[in-house]
């Protein structure tokens, strides 16, 4: 990273018990226009350091009080100081002295007697360093809080939104229930029908979004509960009976038990289940079928969803349940999709304690499972 820097902005700490030493430094870098303030021995260093707040610290290593390695020692144990960088002043050029330095946190070396240039360009390398990573702080802190505004204004847009489409939800749905198609003709019957999924796939994702932003901005705190999966995974697939009928797919549960006990929050696995049924149902072909299995293996339970419809190309498969690089497609009656709503459902199983995988082959189909712990008892 190539920063230019304007010395003035920077103070430089000059530490060395022979005063001649001291005052050429300063010349050589109040020439450079750096700011410099000095210490004579090892407890002015410290003091300075506390009161000047230096960038840089040119640290004599011979000092009689202390010497310059015990300063970086007692500096860097520090959690204001031990950012501060120090160049290492020294007459020794043993490598014994030099491996001693680095460990206890130099930055860098200087021999004496000084060379101008060598001089000016540790210390212009040391400063730029320091800037560099002023400018990544600033932009990280600029970045976090565009995110954190992003992720507000998502979910203001979508709380917003949530409510007069819930409304229109209903509407239709009354519609739909209470006209049949000879008073209304079958082509406002398919209109109707129409406008019904659509309505429910943007709730659908409107619901997704709100809680995607809440959960990445903290505010979607994982609510434990002990739960029967089964009754969980029956009432969720019920409501999508009508929706698999529209298009002739037939929901099957494939559930021995009927008591499968739980550690989870139960409107996050909700959501998970609605999402991976909802999928399913967008990707299938018309007349197959919809298998939601429920197994347990060692301390987890583990739901599967399998359909029998367009699956997933190996390439596209690389690119799923990755925030980067995640994409969306469209079902078999050209369904647009978000997907929004698997990375929500991996975000939420793995805040559940669980794991979110899948197989898929092209023209044959896929199964999406998540996995839950089970209620230790």
């Amino acid at each position: 990273m190539n920063v230019e820097i304007n010395p003035s902005e920077y103070k430089i700490l000059i530490v060395d018990d022979v005063i001649s030493n001291v005052l050429l430094l300063k010349v050589l870098l109040t020439n450079e226009k750096f700011n410099i303030v000095t210490a004579n021995n090892g407890q002015q260093a410290l003091e300075q350091v506390e009161k000047e707040k230096p960038d840089l610290v040119l640290l004599d290593v011979m000092m009689p009080d202390m010497s310059g390695f015990e300063v970086a020692t007692k500096m860097k144990a520090d959690s204001i100081m031990s950012e501060i960088p120090i160049i290492f002043l020294t007459a020794l050029n043993s490598t014994a002295d030099i491996v001693k330095g680095f460990q206890v946190g130099g930055n860098d070396f200087i021999s004496k007697p000084f060379n101008k240039e060598e001089l000016i360009i540790r210390v212009t390398h040391q400063i730029s360093l320091v800037a560099a990573k002023r400018i990544i702080v600033a932009q990280t802190e600029e970045l976090r809080r565009t995110i954190m505004g992003r992720d507000k204004l998502y979910s203001v847009i979508a709380h917003d939104l949530r409510s007069p489409m819930g409304s229109i939800k209903m509407v239709l749905n009354m519609l739909i229930l209470n006209l049949p198609t000879q008073t209304i003709g079958d082509e406002m019957y398919e209109l109707l029908t129409m406008a019904n999924q659509t309505t429910e796939d943007v709730f659908s994702l409107l619901d997704n979004l709100l809680k995607w932003t809440k959960s990445q901005i903290g505010k979607l705190k994982v609510v434990y509960q002990d739960i029967n999966l089964v009754e969980v995974i029956e009432g969720v697939s019920e409501i999508f009976n009508m929706v698999a009928g529209l298009k002739k797919i037939k929901i099957v549960l494939d559930i021995s038990s009927d008591r499968v006990e739980v550690r989870a929050d139960i409107d996050m696995i909700k959501t998970v289940i609605r999402n991976l049924i909802s999928n399913a149902i967008k990707f299938s072909n018309e007349g197959t079928e919809i298998v939601i299995s429920l197994t347990e293996e060692d301390s987890m339970a583990v739901v599967s969803v399998k359909d029998s419809g367009c699956g997933i190309d190996e390439t596209n498969q690389k690119k799923l349940l990755h925030t980067d690089t995640h994409f969306s497609t469209f079902g078999t009656n050209n369904e647009e999709g978000s997907g929004l709503g698997l990375l929500l459902c991996k975000d939420f199983v793995v805040k559940n304690g669980g794991d979110l995988w899948f197989t898929s082959k092209e023209g044959e189909g896929s199964t999406f499972s998540f996995s839950v712990p089970l209620l230790q008892r």
